[in-house]
């Protein structure tokens, strides 16, 4: 069996509880601002996250929800340009902190650190997204300490496609069965099980019902000393939150 080398980690849904009260918020800010009498509400925003990628994402509302619309002749600036503006009010979002990490990351992360473990980001969020998140929760300086930052549209194909996966660990110079994933959706999860990796799931409300029958463990939340995490699927070995002995014991089954 392969010694574990890098922890792997989506960003949206997975650190933290983006999607609701930021990137859905931040599109609506946009929108108005563009003068567009566009909103995504909770219910339909759930809809529109079967999609990944947020370009995809207003393309795909226009192609489903609201079919009405007169696109302009130059409809990818202007899909572009919302995508930008909506950037711009979600890192004002995470520069007011709006939006926490989810329970026992922090504390994770930095027990990576003080083992030494390798750690990546791979998400399909912009690389912008990545860095105010991280520099909004973790501190200025905590960009530097993930190895890879695997982001936006560096892959052509993003998640459910393995491209963001695969390219992460050409990038580290690692096997598959070296890492080990952190994901929260089924588009996640088919991503990481498509490049071979094994996976951590942690759902949120907007992905409690995805299949996650390949995931090697199922929790509602990583969990803290003082909050203990639910198991939904797999076995935690006696653990009550996720901590490095857990993630590795996991990786090894």
């Amino acid at each position: 069996m392969a010694t574990l080398q890098a922890l792997l980690f989506d960003v949206d849904g997975t650190l933290a509880d983006t999607e609701k009260d930021g990137h859905r918020v931040a599109f609506n800010l946009a929108f108005e601002k563009a003068g567009l009498d566009w909103n995504w509400d909770e219910a339909l925003y759930g809809e529109l996250l079967a999609v990944t990628g947020g370009k995809e994402r207003i393309r795909f509302y226009l192609e489903k929800f609201n079919t009405d619309f007169e696109k302009p002749e130059n409809f990818d600036d202007f899909v572009k340009g919302l995508h930008a503006s909506k950037t711009d009010f979600y890192t004002k979002l995470l520069a007011e902190g709006a939006i926490p990490l989810r329970p026992g990351v922090e504390r994770l992360i930095n027990e990576a650190r003080a083992n030494n473990m390798r750690m990546a980001v791979v998400t399909t969020t912009t690389p912008a997204n990545v860095t105010a998140l991280l520099e909004s929760t973790l501190g200025a300086d905590s960009e530097s300490w993930f190895e890879v930052i695997a982001a936006g549209d560096i892959v052509p194909a993003k998640k459910p496609a393995p491209d963001i996966y695969d390219w992460a660990l050409e990038q580290m110079n690692l096997k598959p069965e070296e890492a080990i994933a952190f994901e929260d959706s089924a588009n996640g999860i088919k991503s990481s099980i498509a490049a071979k990796v094994k996976t951590i799931i942690t759902i949120n409300d907007y992905t409690q019902e995805d299949d996650f029958s390949d995931a090697d463990l199922v929790l509602d939340h990583m969990g803290e000393a003082d909050q203990a995490f639910n198991v939904l699927a797999g076995e935690n070995h006696g653990h009550s939150f996720l901590d490095l002995d857990l993630v590795k014991k996991v990786h090894a089954e």
